[in-house]
């Protein structure tokens, strides 16, 4: 495989000028900031303003205008959230490398966004404008560039999502009790580390950075904004599928939690709950401790 390395903008804005349907196209995320990094595998994300998106979404051999599609996936045509007028999108993988995300929006919801009083998230993350047939991005508002900045939680959301967190340990110990290791994993990988580990990692980011840095999907960024003890303990609590090394990353995850959390709630003035913590902790071992029953259990 080939990977492009060349900017592929002047072929957009080729194709873009070419199909009259096509009245803006706008690049957002990485590619649409200022100094934000790029490499070889970053996304092209565009936004197409249209005339009619729906020609576009039935008709989709124009995929092939630049280049060979790996595989596609095609949101459904639905309202806008805000504005309630028709939108679709795609992301196009194709087999030299190349990915590009399109967002089709019809002239009159890019309108009705020109005029709100504010930008949405993605526009104001950053964008630039490759091509305007008709001075429709005049009067668009400059990107405050502040988008998917954390803020600081409340006293009451600390709270809550502490306990939220610690909610899931008594089911990932369940499950490893009876060797599920599925159900174990999704609450342990998923609920408690991305729901709620991965939040308490980006609170405790901003810290260093004056809760100016706009978190990246999925933790993108995390390892290189965060500081590199914490990085490596997190590296700690993925582990295979042996259920004994499983009870052991649960211990590390909680014991990471426990600690930024810590660390974000003396920054902003707020007690952790050490004492449920415990609590929650002994319980977990208490059931790691109990014999193995091979029998069926429900629930």
């Amino acid at each position: 495989m080939k990977i492009p390395i060349r900017d592929i903008t002047p072929i957009l804005i080729q194709w873009a000028t070419e199909h009259e349907a096509v009245r803006v196209m706008l690049i957002t995320s990485n590619r649409g900031r200022p100094h934000a990094h790029i490499d070889v595998l970053s996304d092209y994300d565009v936004i197409l303003i249209m005339q009619d998106i729906y020609p576009f979404v039935v008709d989709r051999t124009w995929l092939n205008d630049f280049g060979d599609p790996l595989v596609v996936y095609w949101d459904p045509v639905e309202p806008d959230p805000i504005f309630n007028i028709d939108q679709c999108g795609n992301v196009t993988q194709y087999a030299d490398g190349l990915k590009i995300d399109f967002t089709f929006w019809p002239v009159e919801l890019f309108k009705r966004i020109l005029a709100a009083p504010e930008l949405p998230a993605e526009l104001d993350a950053g964008y630039r404008v490759l091509l305007d047939k008709d001075g429709m991005t005049n009067t668009m508002r400059t990107p405050t560039f502040t988008a998917y900045v954390p803020i600081p939680p409340s006293y009451e959301a600390y709270q809550t999502f502490i306990n939220d967190f610690l909610s899931d340990a008594p089911y990932v110990a369940k499950y490893l009790w009876r060797d599920e290791l599925l159900p174990a994993k999704w609450c342990l990988d998923y609920d408690m580390k991305h729901i709620y580990l991965r939040q308490m990692l980006e609170w405790r980011l901003e810290i260093d950075h004056g809760w100016a840095i706009p978190v990246g999907n999925l933790g993108k960024g995390l390892k290189k904004n965060l500081p590199s003890d914490i990085w490596a303990q997190l590296e700690e609590t993925y582990v295979g599928a042996h259920i004994e090394d499983n009870w052991d990353a649960l211990v590390r995850t909680m014991a990471l939690f426990r600690q930024v959390a810590i660390e974000v709630g003396t920054y902003l003035g707020y007690t952790y709950p050490d004492e449920l913590h415990q609590r929650v902790n002994a319980y977990i071992e208490q059931i790691k401790q109990m014999d193995c029953v091979k029998e069926a259990y429900d629930g």
